[in-house]
């Protein structure tokens, strides 16, 4: 009987080490104030980051920064833990990612604001489209919605009330130049802007593209109070930790605010 319990014992002494063993395992410490590493996509992101970059090392904390060209890779790298944190993304995009792909993820300040612009080589203004004109939005979720508010907000279509992240151009439920809607990778706008009357392209590939929202748009989102702002973003674990209000502080600096200005002439704006 005592060697029955002594078993008994010593396999519950087993499992409890295990349990603590997995627990400590699921947890996540705290974010170094010495070193982290961010991911941002190339461009104005990562422009706006290496000033950060500059400010932290002042005060002693190195900051490796991880250059992505997708806007997928960012999440998935920040999720895994192979990143502490990016910098790259709208609100509306993050919660469609966090929902359909379930990380644990969370954004924690704001960072830049990039207002879309439409475009045209072919008119000056939407009031010159023609019945049946062709017009172009990008075709990914988040920014599809975007382009489509875009343009009813200049007063060519009408979505239909309460449209959400998911909407394309079935929800357009007026439509009185009977436009033909163009729905193309976001990346592939400026190269096919000849093709179409008007397209409303994200700023970072309309800077890619040599265009300027100010000086070659014919249309555009507001520059300041901008309705998409982007975001800085932590594992949700992370988000209270010290490292984060640091980064903030150098993020939405004085010093970060002017170089923004002077640098992008109104394609990017601070969103803070």
């Amino acid at each position: 009987m005592k060697k029955i319990t002594a078993i008994i014992s010593a396999l519950l002494a087993c499992s409890l080490i295990f349990v603590l063993a997995a627990c400590g395992n699921g947890s996540s410490k705290e974010l170094s104030t010495k070193e982290i590493t961010v991911g941002v996509t190339g461009g104005p992101h990562q422009q706006v980051m290496e000033q950060v970059v500059k400010l932290a090392k002042k005060d002693g904390l190195k900051i490796k920064l991880k250059v992505f060209n997708d806007y997928n890779q960012p999440n998935i790298a920040l999720n895994d833990k192979d990143l502490d944190a990016n910098s790259y993304q709208t609100l509306p995009f993050l919660k469609d990612q966090i929902k359909n792909k379930n990380y644990k993820i969370t954004d924690v300040f704001k960072t830049v604001a990039f207002p879309m612009g439409i475009y045209s080589k072919k008119i000056k203004s939407l009031d010159e489209l023609k019945d049946g004109d062709k017009i172009a939005v990008p075709n990914d979720p988040a920014n599809e919605l975007r382009a489509l508010q875009l343009f009813e907000k200049a007063g060519v279509i009408k979505l239909k009330k309460g449209s959400g992240i998911t909407s394309t151009k079935r929800d357009v439920v007026s439509n009185p130049k009977n436009l033909k809607i163009v729905e193309l990778d976001a990346a592939q706008l400026p190269a096919q802007l000849g093709e179409v009357a008007a397209s409303a392209i994200n700023t970072n590939f309309a800077m890619g593209a040599g265009l300027t929202v100010l000086k070659d748009s014919i249309y555009h989102e507001p520059l300041e109070n901008n309705p998409y702002p982007n975001y800085f973003v932590v594992r949700t674990d992370n988000k209270n930790d010290k490292v984060v209000k640091q980064l903030k502080k150098y993020y939405q600096s004085k010093e970060v605010k002017a170089y923004i200005k002077k640098q992008f002439g109104g394609s990017v704006v601070p969103a803070w």
